[in-house]
């Protein structure tokens, strides 16, 4: 009862839509993209060609420089996460301070000393999560740099003492986890601006959650790099 009594119920009402809006957004993106070509189901289709051209390489070395390469991202996303989350618990120290400058923000909800504490650690929370999921897609690019590595020489799959199919969709299999990881990870950037408003108020914060929805429903359903990789 002491957890439920830190917030006013405006906030816990605002925290459920928020994640609400997150976990939803995230089914329907996974459900609604196998129905109708999201950004992700796109280009993993280009994955998939990558991979088939791959076997028919040798040697692969301009593929394991595209896998070093697209590691690369999820390697700076992991270690911007560890300098936010330091940044945040360092935050934790002036919380009297914070509280006070937010407070002088027009339109801000005056809020204790507690609330503000709990808003931080839910950004806190947030961006561990976002830690984990590019940490574990820098992971999976390694994945990716064993399986290319252990491919059979192209003549190996030409005589067919090898399946050039399974080998292909296997590695792209691996190439769109790993995006879809990556997807993971930068989707909870876009959320934890949401999670700022929170700190100006509850209404602040749906009204947010909402406008990155729309954000990422556009760009990952309607943008016009979808459009160019459809054709």
């Amino acid at each position: 009862m002491k957890i439920v009594n830190i917030l006013p119920w405006a906030d816990w009402l605002a925290l459920v839509c928020f994640f609400a809006l997150w976990i939803g957004y995230a089914w329907f993106a996974r459900v609604w993209g196998l129905r109708r070509s999201s950004l992700l189901v796109t280009t993993n289709r280009y994955r998939a060609y990558w991979m088939r051209q791959a076997t028919a390489r040798d040697p692969r070395m301009l593929d394991g420089l595209i896998t070093q390469t697209l590691s690369q991202t999820p390697s700076f996303f992991s270690s911007t996460s560890i300098l936010v989350i330091g940044g945040l618990f360092a935050l934790l120290g002036t919380t009297d301070k914070a509280a006070e400058l937010m407070s002088e923000i027009p339109f801000a909800q005056t809020t204790t000393l507690v609330v503000f504490e709990f808003k931080v650690l839910v950004l806190v929370a947030i961006f561990v999560y976002a830690f984990f999921r590019f940490s574990w897609c820098m992971r999976q690019y390694t994945f990716v740099a064993l399986v290319i590595g252990a491919m059979p020489a192209p003549e190996d799959f030409e005589s067919g003492k090898f399946d050039r199919k399974l080998y292909a969709d296997r590695a792209a299999a691996m190439v769109g986890s790993a995006a879809e990881t990556f997807n993971d990870g930068l989707r909870a950037y876009y959320f934890s601006f949401a999670a700022l408003a929170w700190f100006v108020s509850p209404l602040a914060m749906v009204v947010a959650t909402g406008i990155v929805v729309a954000i990422l429903y556009s760009r990952e359903f309607h943008s016009e790099v979808l459009f160019i990789l459809r054709d």
